[in-house]
């Protein structure tokens, strides 16, 4: 389906061949065991036992598959995918680069459990500099990266990663397989957490991986199977259901970080403000070149916690919550969760509200909240 436009591949993605009288997705099938022939076992069936079976789960992977563009597998969040790539792929002595801007959750858990394993890990930010990677077996990066949205050449740093034996891994959480294709770019594998933008309605956990080559694959799947590191058939179908609007939802959202972004930008009370649609944003010149569409993410600082508290509770259409990516604006003080941020920094998420509503909500709350 990679003629078509993509709204058209998010309501196809993943479907079965149409049947008089089936829906259009069928619904969860919910089951641990299921039927065995009681000749052949679990070879007359693709469906055993509920851990590493279930239709449900391998439509949802067959329509991330087709908008990624390679082989996926997805998991109960979107840690589990991280953390489950990182130790099917990597054995004592291995060296690992990841981004020390990136998801705090990830980083903790290499210097809590993977070096602990006699893994090598090496911080890098986002951009760069990048030191050399020979000797590197993995190299991961999250681009745009969360939650400071700083953005790194996939194809270059491709380049560079395979000329010295090493895999890249691209975290596409934050701009989805509709704002880039990290395996079209040259990375091996894409992991993202859906539980953000590609399911969108804030009801779910789930993460994934895809990749085009087929050891890669089974090394994931097999751990996946062992470890039981699966969603569930309904939150699988959840997911699956939501996929049909998500270029709808991007487009309000994207829009939406847009007009938020002129906002704060003329704004002598916000600081630090950072969306990589911006012309005069650090990270322009290569997200507008790599990305098909910018995120509906932006960050910025309001100086200190209260001014924070003082900003959401002001505003009618502004949530306090984490995570991002939902049908509702929501602001998080990443602080808070002991990331490694200024106590005023704020990762704003915005929904699908009407855009002149959303940005008059949250100038009024600015006002109201004051000058730090």
């Amino acid at each position: 389906m990679t003629d078509l436009g993509d709204g058209t591949r998010c309501v196809r993605a993943g479907l079965p061949e149409p049947a008089p009288g089936d829906p259009f997705l069928p619904g969860p099938v919910l089951a641990a065991p299921y039927h065995l022939d009681p000749w052949q076992g679990p070879a007359a069936s693709p469906n055993g036992y509920g851990r590493p079976d279930n239709p449900t789960r391998r439509l949802l992977e067959a329509a991330v598959g087709e908008l990624e563009g390679g082989e996926c597998r997805v998991f109960a969040s979107g840690q589990a995918a991280i953390t489950g790539m990182l130790l099917a792929l990597l054995r004592p002595g291995d060296t690992v680069l990841l981004p020390s801007d990136g998801y705090f959750p990830v980083r903790s858990f290499a210097t809590g459990v993977l070096e602990t394993t006699g893994v090598r890990v090496v911080f890098v930010p986002t951009v760069g500099p990048y030191p050399s990677l020979d000797g590197v077996r993995l190299v991961l990066v999250e681009t745009p990266a969360n939650p400071g949205l700083d953005v790194v050449d996939v194809a270059s740093l491709a380049e560079q990663a395979h000329a010295a034996g090493a895999l890249l891994a691209v975290d596409n959480t934050t701009a989805t397989p509709l704002g880039q294709r990290p395996l079209d770019l040259g990375a091996d594998l894409v992991v993202a957490s859906g539980t953000k933008a590609l399911t969108g309605h804030s009801d779910l956990l789930l993460g994934y991986l895809a990749s085009r080559n087929t050891e890669l694959v089974e090394a994931v799947t097999l751990w996946r199977t062992t470890t039981g590191s699966v969603p569930g058939a309904f939150d699988a179908w959840l997911a699956h259901r939501s996929l049909a609007t998500l270029d709808l939802r991007l487009a309000r959202q994207s829009a939406n970080a847009a007009a938020v972004a002129d906002l704060l930008a003329a704004r002598a009370d916000v600081t630090g403000l950072r969306w990589p649609g911006r012309p005069d944003d650090p990270a322009y010149a290569v997200a507008s070149a790599q990305m098909r569409r910018m995120p509906g993410v932006l960050s910025f600082d309001l100086g200190d916690a209260d001014r924070v508290s003082r900003f959401v509770e002001a505003a009618r259409l502004v949530a306090a919550a984490t995570s991002f990516g939902g049908l509702h604006t929501t602001a998080d003080r990443r602080a808070q969760w002991g990331d490694d941020t200024a106590p005023g920094f704020v990762r704003l998420s915005c929904g699908v509200e009407d855009t002149p509503d959303l940005v008059a909500d949250i100038a009024a709350a600015l006002d109201a909240a004051g000058e730090a």
